[in-house]
């Protein structure tokens, strides 16, 4: 597997940075495969990132790993994020849908594989999913009113929080067992399992749009606020089956 110039750069980097505490480096992301591809910006021309586990690190370390942000960001990697050993591992319940992301998606570039025999308890999903679902709901509630009538709020509203839901979408198929990085197919997915009508496909497409006519927000403003409650019931009433 060839890697890219900038990642074994930042490979280098770290081991200087940490010598023999460098255990692991990964890629992660939307197909991380896929960023061994152009050796600069893996994803559609956003950073690539990674995750190195380190044994240990200082103060001295992280003001060192500083110095190099710049020049890493300079040849198209995100920020690395550093972990110490042991404590992705621990932290799994605490963000299981960001670390299962990871997980699901890595390919690793330097060391042992840290994730081999590591997996994400499906009821801290669940929990994670009812959090974020209920926060949604409750934010789109609050922005409508904020809205006080007026459409061209509303069409703010809904493209504002296209990117949220549709995070919310992919999360929702994740516990549901669809592992796609292709949000309209989780879209499609989350509509088959919820038997939801096309306002889950509709509104995540809105996701990176900049803007929609007043005429689009008042029609898709209803079923996207009870697409969001049906979301938040299904998950407060799963079980793994």
């Amino acid at each position: 597997m060839a890697i890219p110039d900038a990642v074994q750069t930042l490979e280098r980097d770290l081991r200087g940075i940490f010598g023999r505490r460098l255990q692991s480096l990964v890629v992660y992301g939307q197909r991380a495969h896929a960023s061994h591809g152009d050796g600069h910006h893996g994803h559609g021309g956003r950073p690539t990132p990674t995750l190195a586990v380190v044994e240990s690190m200082t103060h001295e370390d992280l003001r060192t790993a500083a110095g190099r942000v710049a020049a890493w960001h300079d040849a198209g990697l995100a920020t690395p994020l550093l972990i110490a050993a042991r404590e992705f591992e621990r932290s799994l319940d605490a963000f299981p849908l960001e670390f299962g992301a990871i997980l699901a998606d890595h390919v690793v570039v330097s060391g042992t594989n840290p994730f081999s025999s590591l997996a994400v308890d499906a009821a801290d999903v669940r929990r994670a999913c009812e959090v974020q679902a209920r926060s949604h709901l409750l934010h789109l509630r609050e922005g409508f009113l904020e809205t006080r009538g007026r459409a061209d709020a509303l069409s703010d509203l809904i493209v504002q929080s296209a990117g949220a839901f549709a995070a919310l979408v992919a999360s929702i198929a994740r516990l549901e067992g669809h592992a796609n990085d292709d949000p309209a197919a989780a879209a499609r997915h989350v509509e088959r399992v919820l038997d939801l009508p096309g306002a889950v496909t509709e509104i995540t497409k809105l996701a990176g749009v900049k803007e929609i006519t007043s005429a689009d927000a008042e029609r898709l403003f209803p079923p996207y606020l009870a697409a969001v409650e049906r979301l938040v019931s299904h998950v407060d009433g799963w079980s793994a089956r």
